[in-house]
């Protein structure tokens, strides 16, 4: 500690505070999606679940608050009449924690309509969605789009003066690959049937 000329205490700088600006800086940078002790947060998982279901009103009710009960988002859905016409198939892909999962697999298993239900999650499983997109198109672009298209595996089901609507049928990856190249386009519409699944061989699907 130092006396200055008008009697006045001076105080010394911090030897360490080129430290201190640093945990200051490093502070301020931290990742907004961390959490309170420091960690990033995770991101929810996808997972694939397959369901064998009585065909009675009320079920799809029924199955959907299990999920929202347990903080779970369905991110797509899709029922089918199976080949007996008194139960049903249910398709659900879901974001969420996998240890919750396996709490709403428990819980589903339970419920009286439904026969089965198991996580599809990571299996050699045939998977197909099927995807309907339009795309702004005019006459100068066209023949560059269809052209992309074809090569993507898509099929043109409509064109117009302006747009062309293409369909496009496979795998999730896929339809998200199709998604992000012709978005510099312009995707003026799409429409989405959810993933549809069923096991390889003589294993039953659900």
């Amino acid at each position: 500690m130092n006396t200055n000329g008008n009697g006045r205490t001076a105080v010394e700088p911090s030897k360490n505070g080129s430290r201190s600006t640093a945990a200051a800086k490093n502070q301020a940078a931290a990742p907004d999606n961390a959490n309170d002790n420091g960690t990033a947060a995770i991101s929810p998982h996808r997972h694939t679940i397959s369901l064998y279901v009585a065909n009675k009103p009320g079920v799809l009710i029924r199955i959907a608050l299990v999920f929202a009960r347990r903080g779970y988002n369905i991110d797509s859905l899709v029922v089918s009449e199976s080949n007996d016409p008194n139960f049903s198939t249910m398709n659900i892909v879901a974001s969420g924690d996998k240890k919750v999962l396996d709490q709403i697999l428990l819980q589903l298993n339970k419920l009286i309509d439904v026969v089965h239900a198991s996580d599809r999650t990571g299996e050699d499983i045939i998977q197909r969605e099927l995807v309907l997109m339009k795309i702004q198109c005019g006459q100068d672009r066209r023949t560059e789009v269809l052209q992309l298209a074809l090569a993507l595996g898509c099929e043109m089901v409509d064109l117009s003066e302006n747009s062309i609507t293409f369909q496009v049928v496979g795998e999730t990856e896929k339809i998200e690959n199709v998604k992000v190249i012709l978005a510099p386009y312009g995707v003026r519409e799409l429409v989405r049937t959810g993933k549809v699944l069923m096991a390889r061989g003589e294993i039953a699907t659900a």
